[in-house]
Formats: structure tokens, C-alpha cells, sequence
């Protein structure tokens, strides 16, 4: 079976987000599945089976299946756009979030995702304790989404693993206004096995609703300042957000089972 490794939300390899793809005639069982992405040890692995016109696709994290993931969506219609069908600008994705859409736009890739709604909380002890510093904000939807006071703040952090398990929300994501972007992020998730998610697209789908609606402007350009770092093309469209991004190949495989 081949299996494809990308780098998400980058135009060179060993920046971004990388995920492994596989694209299948058949499924395969869970157990295999999840056996494949603990030996990738990468955040994501995507696996894809063509149902009629569309393409089944589901993720999972060295910790288990998810609901959603973008930089393995991105990796995903990027090997299908370049390797299994180029003639093609458009795939559809059935996943468990529903059907999502990816548009092949030049060197951009542009996913249509659904926005998290997000409900403002508390900020608490055990968030400083988690985080080691005090957000001015904190909300959450899927995951918790904590607002620092600054670019400075998100680029040095480095929060205690131990701790964020004991958070509410699947991630931590932590966020800031940015300087040369709109805002710059990062986002952890020991509870999937990971403990730093280098670009996280599902994340953003919590962080742009966030800071279209603070900075009152629709379209904007985030960063996510991992040691990979990764950039977002991103439209805030209410209840949906659309993610741009490149994309650069990093491997081919042939996986023996």
C-alpha cells in the first residue's frame, strides 16, 4: 500500500505540518489503522476510500480517531490532486464532520470547514497552572481556546503536558494578536498522544471565529508559531471558515502488510 507524507500549511519540506496519507481501494480495519499511525508517530494519518464521487476520509492521531483535522485534509487533497486524479481542481471529502470541500486554487489549497461555536468561560487556576501564564481570556468549543496578552508570550511558552490533561476541551490552543499576521497561535494536545500540534487546522476553526469577530474583519492571515511554524489563509463565513494553505511533499512509500 502507498503512503504519501506531506507537509501541511508550508511551501518546503520540514516546515508546516506533516501528515501521512493513504489513499485506498479498500478500508482497512480499525486495528490496522490505528497499528499504521502509532508507526508514523506523526499527529495526524489520513486514509481515503473513493465512494462514488466522493472520497470517505477519516484521521487518526497516535491516541485515536478524531472528528476532525485540517492539515491532514490539506495533505490528503493534495495527493489526490497531484498523484491519484490531477486532472481534477475539486475533491469532496465525506468525514464525520460532514462533507467537506477542498478547491485547488494555484499553489493553494482551500478547505471549507465548520466553525466551532465557542462559549466564553472562566479563567481558572488550573489554567495558569496548565499554561504558566494567565490568559485575559478563555473560551471553549471542542477544545479550549485561551487568548494571551501577546505575540512574546505564545512564542516562549511552554506549558506544562502534565497539566493541560487535566483541562476541559480535547486541545489547548493559545493565542494572541499578532505583528506581522493577525494573530499568531499555538496548539497542544497531549490527550491525542501529541504534545505540540505544529499547524493546526481544526484549531483554527475555533481561533479565526475568535478574531474576525475582536478584530471585525472577515479575512485574515494567521501563523502558527511552532518550531515548524505554518501559514493560514483564512475567511470567517459564520458558521463555516475556510483554511488556504500549501502544501510540500516530503515521501513516498510502500507500506508491507
Amino acid at each position: 500500500m502507498r503512503q504519501y507524507v506531506v507537509d501541511a500549511f508550508t511551501d518546503k519540506v520540514f516546515g508546516g505540518n506533516p501528515a501521512a496519507v493513504c489513499v485506498m481501494d479498500k478500508w482497512l480495519s480499525d486495528e490496522i489503522m490505528m497499528n499504521i499511525t502509532r508507526e508514523n508517530n506523526l499527529s495526524e494519518t489520513a486514509f481515503a476510500v473513493r465512494e462514488g464521487s466522493d472520497y470517505k476520509l477519516r484521521w487518526f492521531t497516535p491516541g485515536g480517531e478524531i472528528d476532525l483535522c485540517g492539515h491532514a485534509t490539506l495533505a490528503t487533497a493534495y495527493v489526490i490532486t497531484k498523484f491519484i486524479e490531477p486532472e481534477i481542481t475539486e475533491v469532496r471529502f465525506q468525514t464525520l464532520s460532514g462533507l467537506l470541500v477542498v478547491v485547488k486554487k494555484g499553489e493553494l489549497l482551500e478547505m471549507d470547514f465548520p466553525s466551532y461555536e465557542l462559549k466564553k468561560v472562566d479563567v481558572t487556576e488550573v489554567m495558569v497552572e496548565a499554561i504558566g501564564v494567565r490568559p485575559l481570556e478563555a473560551y471553549m468549543g471542542r477544545d479550549l481556546l485561551c487568548v494571551l496578552e501577546s505575540e512574546e508570550e505564545v512564542n516562549k511558552l511552554n506549558p506544562n503536558q502534565e497539566k493541560i490533561n487535566g483541562l476541559d476541551g480535547l486541545l489547548l490552543h493559545v493565542t494572541a494578536r499578532g505583528k506581522e499576521f493577525d494573530c499568531v497561535s499555538r496548539s497542544f494536545a497531549p490527550k491525542c498522544n501529541v504534545p505540540e500540534d505544529p499547524v493546526c487546522g481544526s484549531g483554527h476553526c475555533h481561533i479565526i471565529p475568535m478574531w474576525a469577530n475582536k478584530l471585525e474583519k472577515n479575512n485574515l492571515v494567521a501563523y502558527q508559531a511552532s518550531p515548524r511554524g505554518g501559514i493560514l489563509y483564512c475567511e470567517y463565513q459564520g458558521e463555516r471558515v475556510k483554511l488556504s494553505g500549501k502544501a510540500a511533499l516530503y515521501s513516498i512509500a510502500d507500506i508491507n502488510l
